[in-house]
C-alpha cells in the first residue's frame, strides 16, 4: 500500500511537471503574446518590389503587407509593420522588436541557424540586370566572372551572396539598398546587378532604356517567413494560414494583384 501510495505522488507529481512546463511553452508563445497584447509586429525592409514598398503617401503597400493585414485580421488583432534595415533584421526578431519577419527573405541554411521558417510561400531565384552597352556580350552569370566586370548587389542578400559565389573574379560593390545597387548599373557605373527575379523583372519594365534584364533564374530560392526559435504553436499557425490561403483561392488572387497586373505602381510613382 506504501509503494502504491508513493507511486501515485511520483506519477501526480509527473503530471504536476508537465502542466507546469505546458503553460510555460504557452505563455513564451510568441501567438499567445500577439492575441494578448492585441499587436501583431512585422518586420520588413521596405524597396523589395513588390512584396514591401514606401507609397507616395507614406504608407507600407506589397504583396508581404497585404499576407500580413491578412494575418493580422485572422487573429483579431492590430497590424504593426516595423521598418528595419537588412542586415539587422534577424538581430530585430531575436531581440524582440518584431515577432516575425515578413520581408521576403530566403531560406538558407545559414539563417536556419539563427531563426526558424515556415513552409515556403514562394519561389524566385537570382536574376541579372546589365548596363544597355553589354547587350549580347553578356549572356548569363558565367560570363560575368572576369576581372574586368563590375557587379552590384544589396548588402547581406542572396544576390550578394551569389555574386561571391559564382562570379568571385569579378569586382563586387555592396550597397545599403536596391535602389542605390540597381541605379549604378542604369547610370553606367557598374557592368550588373544582381538581385531577385520579381524585383528585376519589374524595374527593367519601368527602365527599358537604361538596363537589360537577363530573365533566367541561376539559383533556386524559396522564401519563408522567420520566427524565433522554440516556438512550434506559431510555426503551426503560420503554416496553416498559408495552406488555407492557397486551397480557397486568396493566394492567388493575391499573387495576380501584385505579381501580373502593375495598376500598384501608380502608387509608388
Amino acid at each position: 500500500m506504501k509503494k502504491l501510495f508513493i507511486s501515485l505522488l511520483l506519477i501526480l507529481a509527473m503530471v504536476s511537471t508537465v502542466f507546469a512546463n505546458s503553460n510555460e511553452l504557452w505563455e513564451k508563445s510568441t501567438l499567445n503574446q500577439i492575441i494578448k497584447k492585441g499587436v501583431f509586429r512585422v518586420a520588413m525592409d521596405p524597396g523589395y518590389m513588390p512584396f514591401e514598398m514606401t507609397s507616395k503617401k507614406g504608407g507600407f503597400i506589397g504583396f508581404d503587407i497585404d499576407l500580413a493585414k491578412l494575418m493580422a485580421k485572422k487573429m483579431g488583432v492590430k497590424l504593426k509593420m516595423v521598418a528595419i534595415a537588412w542586415d539587422g533584421i534577424i538581430p530585430a526578431l531575436l531581440t524582440d522588436k518584431c515577432d516575425i519577419i515578413m520581408g521576403g527573405m530566403t531560406i538558407t541554411q545559414k539563417r536556419n541557424l539563427q531563426v526558424n521558417f515556415a513552409d515556403p510561400y514562394i519561389v524566385v531565384g537570382q536574376t541579372i540586370l546589365i548596363r544597355k552597352g553589354l547587350v549580347g556580350k553578356i549572356k548569363s552569370y558565367k560570363d560575368l566572372n572576369d576581372p574586368k566586370y563590375t557587379i552590384s548587389a544589396k548588402l547581406g542578400t542572396t544576390g550578394d551572396i551569389a555574386v561571391k559565389k559564382y562570379m568571385p573574379k569579378a569586382k563586387a560593390r555592396q550597397y545599403e539598398t536596391e535602389a542605390e545597387a540597381v541605379i549604378e548599373v542604369g547610370n553606367n557605373r557598374v557592368d550588373a546587378f544582381v538581385y531577385d527575379l520579381p524585383f528585376n523583372a519589374i524595374y527593367s519594365a519601368q527602365h527599358p532604356d537604361k538596363v537589360y534584364h537577363l530573365s533566367k533564374p541561376f539559383t533556386y530560392e524559396p522564401l519563408g517567413f522567420a520566427v524565433r526559435k522554440g516556438d512550434p504553436d506559431f510555426l503551426n499557425w503560420i503554416n496553416n494560414f498559408l495552406h488555407q490561403i492557397k486551397g480557397d483561392g486568396t493566394y492567388d488572387k493575391l499573387y495576380h494583384k501584385w505579381f501580373e497586373k502593375d495598376d500598384w505602381l501608380k502608387q509608388i510613382q
